[in-house]
């Protein structure tokens, strides 16, 4: 089975739940008192999509807005998908993910696929993005929209398997440019650390 190899990005401000979804996603982990990520770890991820491709995914998890703005040009390197994670009961961190599109469509250009995900579905009741928008404007962008659930282990398959699919068409299709990558990355960014005496996130 041939493996294709990408680099993706995962953006989101803090507390959204982006270290809760890698850990779930990969080791079936999950702690409701995970906190803000503060130094650069990876974990691997095999994704199988059908029974003749496969895609490998080397997953970084970085932490710190401003630290991250300072390396984001060698983040969005050779990047061929992202994954743009919101909060579903928040809505100022749903504004935001409109500008992590404008930051990669203008570093990267439009040869990346983007998949939006609004997380802590299982906080339906406590939803402050209205479904029906987010899925418009993740249209407007040529974006896939999910939602899903760290916390309840709901949507993170489809997520990924979405995404990873979308870049083997791209890649198939020739749509994204020289396929020579350096060693694939998955780049996890917390926009500010937790503060003092809050906790939980998903």
């Amino acid at each position: 089975m041939p493996t294709e190899r990408f680099k993706v990005v995962l953006l989101g401000e803090g507390r959204v739940g982006k270290t809760s979804i890698l850990k779930r996603y990969t080791n079936g982990e999950y702690d409701d008192r995970q906190v803000s990520t503060l130094q650069a770890t990876y974990l691997d991820k095999l994704v199988t999509l059908n029974s003749s491709t496969s895609a490998l995914l080397s997953i970084w998890d970085t932490a710190g807005q401003e630290r991250f703005h300072a390396l984001g040009h060698i983040y969005y390197r050779d990047a061929k998908g992202a994954l743009l994670v919101y909060d579903i009961t928040d809505a100022e961190s749903f504004n935001k993910v409109k500008n992590w599109v404008k930051e990669l469509r203008k570093i990267v250009g439009n040869d990346i696929a983007i998949v939006i995900a609004g997380n802590k579905m299982d906080m339906e009741r406590n939803r402050n993005v209205n479904e029906e928008e987010a899925k418009q404007y993740a249209e407007s962008v040529s974006a896939t929209h999910f939602n899903c659930s760290a916390k309840a282990n709901k949507g993170l398959d489809e997520v990924f398997m979405n995404l990873s699919q979308r870049m083997v068409d791209f890649k198939r299709k020739g749509g994204q440019g020289k396929q020579g990558l350096p060693r694939p990355s998955l780049v996890i960014v917390d926009a500010e650390p937790e503060p003092a005496g809050k906790r939980g996130c998903c």
